[in-house]
């Protein structure tokens, strides 16, 4: 155990910031279970509009599709991962070499911190309204995608409620607003891949314009801990997620016509 004492002052500061504090800032329990059920049925009222058909369709691509169940997996232990002190302690090392390392000019942070809200789902359902008169099967799954994967994005951060670094890392850099809400996973790495991934299976690009697509949502993710928002295991957890409702929305994508065909 050092001596605290005759720790210089950069060291104790350098100390207290890769200190994890994996409990603080907790919220009760009733109120993550309501927020849970609140979400969940949620979820399930939007689901119970699709023909039956279509509800086949999506369960069995959940629980068949080989594709999917590697991600699912990682995602799964992502979560269960958060249980572990040491994770944490290491998860938080990463964050802060994002989020503190190097020089970080005004511009850059301005710069980065727009770039950022490329994930931000309002600019999403922006594009979809943006595309509804001239590719209304496209602006429908768009839509109906970003709004069923903030649901699920609040569903797991209602199971986690893990706290984001800002709140237990007392000399983490905040560029922006503190932004409210917990932290796994993170919901705008989650909805930039999903639009890359449902653009990229929508207009089925070259292998260069594809890597931009993803070097973007990549980006994005990076950002996110740029910020301070983040730690890298929401950023992996939510770029998981927005892949495989990517990958969803496209095996289901046969079925949105006559899902919304009284819309004329």
């Amino acid at each position: 155990m050092p001596n605290k004492a005759n720790t210089p002052p950069l060291v104790e500061s350098l100390q207290e910031q890769v200190t994890p504090k994996p409990t603080a800032h907790k919220r009760p329990l009733p109120y993550r279970i309501a927020i849970f059920v609140a979400c969940l049925a949620g979820l399930i009222f939007l689901l119970s509009f699709a023909p039956a058909e279509q509800r086949q369709v999506l369960w069995r691509a959940l629980f068949l599709r080989r594709s999917l169940i590697l991600p699912l997996l990682v995602l799964g232990l992502l979560a269960l991962s958060l249980l572990w002190a040491r994770g944490q302690e290491i998860d938080n090392r990463a964050f802060l070499f994002f989020n503190l390392r190097g020089r970080r000019p005004r511009w850059l942070d301005i710069a980065l911190g727009t770039f950022s809200q490329l994930g931000n789902g309002a600019l999403a359902i922006g594009l979809s309204l943006y595309l509804f008169q001239r590719n209304q099967d496209l602006s429908l799954q768009l839509a109906l995608g970003v709004l069923t994967l903030s649901i699920m994005v609040e569903l797991l951060k209602a199971l986690t409620d893990r706290a984001r670094p800002f709140l237990t890392n007392a000399n983490a850099r905040v560029v922006g607003w503190r932004e409210p809400g917990r932290s796994f996973p993170s919901g705008h790495t989650a909805q930039i891949f999903f639009l890359a991934t449902l653009l990229y299976h929508h207009f089925q690009p070259g292998p260069w314009l594809g890597a931009l697509l993803f070097a973007v949502a990549l980006g994005v993710g990076f950002t996110r801990m740029y910020v301070g928002a983040h730690y890298p295991r929401d950023v992996i957890g939510g770029a998981l997620l927005g892949l495989m409702w990517g990958t969803l929305a496209n095996l289901i994508d046969p079925y949105w016509v006559p899902l919304f065909s009284w819309l004329g």
